[in-house]
């Protein structure tokens, strides 16, 4: 099987080479860009993940990650913020954006490392459902095997963790899950989620799952969960 493609896009040299070099290490395929404009130019469907910084010349990472995830070629790349704006704003900002996870600098080369490997885990599927599996309720449906979500005939694009956690939700109706227990059902032991991570990911969902969105709903110091 070849090793996943990753993109590494920073505006500072020597931090690409340091991270191609230990990736590489690591047994994957490892490509530099520094700057976003660069990325651009690429063949971005041949990735398996994009490594990200936010504060980069004309086109920031936001900017690109928002222009990534609205074009349906490039959507579902994986993406980890590698940057110096480590705000709980700009982790929100980032995680809102789509990202699958955020790394504030300085980092541990080891740390990256888990980090990339613990959100291509999570982004390969570890087996194949039956063939045209779906779970539905009402004009809500979850294709199983197509990873791909529809909305009155409509189809919506979701990332992965908005998708399991659809689909955790969609599989366990009225069932209430605690923070704790969706961490460990949706986000890998190895991933730091910060605290509003669970609520960034829910309200989007909701939104996009619109006019079923408020069959998503909050028991205030339980957790979450779908009702019918």
């Amino acid at each position: 099987m070849e090793s996943p493609k990753i993109l590494v896009v920073d505006d500072e040299e020597s931090l690409c080479e340091i991270l191609q070099f230990n990736l590489e290490v690591e047994g994957f395929q490892v490509d530099v860009a520094y700057s976003a404009e660069e990325v651009l130019q690429k063949e971005l469907t041949s990735y398996s993940l994009i490594l990200l910084d936010v504060m980069m010349g004309e086109i920031s990472g936001f900017k690109l990650a928002r222009q990534l995830k609205s074009q349906p070629e490039t959507a579902s790349i994986p993406l980890i913020f590698c940057t110096a704006k480590d705000s709980k704003d700009d982790t929100v900002m980032g995680l809102d954006l789509g990202a699958d996870d955020y790394i504030a600098k300085p980092f541990s080369i080891r740390e990256v490392i888990a980090r990339v490997k613990s959100v291509l885990r999570r982004s390969t599927p570890p087996h194949k459902e039956p063939e045209g599996e779906s779970v539905r309720f009402k004009g809500l449906e979850l294709n199983l095997q197509r990873k791909s979500c529809r909305v009155d005939g409509r189809e919506v694009r979701l990332t992965k963790t908005e998708f399991e956690l659809l689909s955790l939700f969609l599989r366990n109706r009225e069932t209430i899950f605690s923070r704790a227990d969706i961490l460990s059902r949706v986000w890998s032991d190895d991933v730091i989620v910060v605290d509003r991570t669970i609520d960034v990911n829910i309200t989007r969902l909701r939104k996009k799952m619109e006019p079923y969105g408020k069959h998503i709903v909050t028991r205030l110091g339980y957790g979450y969960g779908f009702e019918e």
